[in-house]
């Protein structure tokens, strides 16, 4: 990740934009603070990719929070490819202090280089290839599939510099190492199921008591009355697991990144 930010970084001079793609469900902990410093006075688009499975009210207010001069703001679900067009619109408005001086000087529809990042399991790569018009960009359900920097070209005449995700080396906040796990953007190998699940139980009883009631099966009423560790032994019997609240706990992320339980936000603006 090192490696691929210093790639990204060497080839700054020849991007117009930067559109950084973030987690709708999780904008604030999927913000790798290392793209930030990298964007510098460049135009910067911040994509809230996969709000068909966020709260709507919350994209609302995330969309207005993150909106700064120089910044342009957009929510959008690339897996069902909508709103490619108005993304198309959308950096050619942010890369039109560059394109009109070329054009002064005589350039026919001049090429807008631009470089997309994110973290790992954002969307990127689907996004990538709706712009494409083709599968150019491997897509994954996981971390990590993307490897290396290519330049790929569109029918807009915008080029692309598909990176590989990027993650900072240490979680300051160790709320923002749980998000990005229960979301995909860390390899579900490398922490305990059990734990991150916990952590997300304990959001969905604050914020979203209604979906957790019906993904649990039991009453709302009754999560008054039950804590965290005995709701998911309980949820783990109610689904045939016995005991083995490992695997329900992988199940569960599973099944909410997935957007089974709910349309859930766990960052709050």
């Amino acid at each position: 990740m090192n490696k691929a930010r210093n790639q990204l970084e060497d080839k700054l001079g020849l991007i117009d934009v930067i559109v950084e793609v973030l987690d709708a469900r999780i904008p604030k902990s999927s913000r790798n603070p290392m793209i930030e410093d990298l964007v510098g006075n460049k135009p910067h688009l911040i994509i809230l990719n996969k709000a068909d499975l966020a709260d709507p009210v919350m994209t609302k207010m995330w969309q207005k929070e993150l909106q700064q001069p120089g910044k342009f703001v957009m929510a959008m679900d690339s897996l069902h490819n909508t709103n490619m067009q108005a993304l198309i619109k959308m950096i050619k408005k942010a890369a039109s202090s560059k394109t009109k001086k070329l054009e002064e000087k005589g350039a026919v529809h001049p090429t807008i280089r631009i470089a997309l990042a994110g973290i790992p399991n954002c969307g990127k790569s689907t996004i990538i290839n709706r712009l494409v018009g083709r599968n150019v960009a491997e897509v994954g359900n996981r971390p990590g599939v993307t490897k290396g920097q290519t330049w790929l070209k569109t029918q807009s005449n915008i080029q692309i510099l598909d990176t590989p995700g990027i993650l900072w080396p240490k979680f300051e906040d160790q709320e923002v190492g749980y998000k990005l796990a229960a979301f995909g953007a860390i390899k579900d190998s490398i922490f305990h199921a059990d734990d991150v699940a916990l952590f997300v139980l304990k959001n969905l009883r604050q914020y979203y008591p209604n979906d957790l009631a019906k993904f649990a099966h039991i009453d709302k009423a009754e999560l008054e009355n039950i804590n965290d560790p005995d709701l998911l032994l309980a949820m783990t019997q109610q689904y045939g697991m016995r005991d083995d609240y490992d695997r329900f706990s992988l199940y569960m992320l599973q099944r909410l990144r997935k957007g089974k339980i709910g349309r859930i936000t766990l960052d709050r603006p």
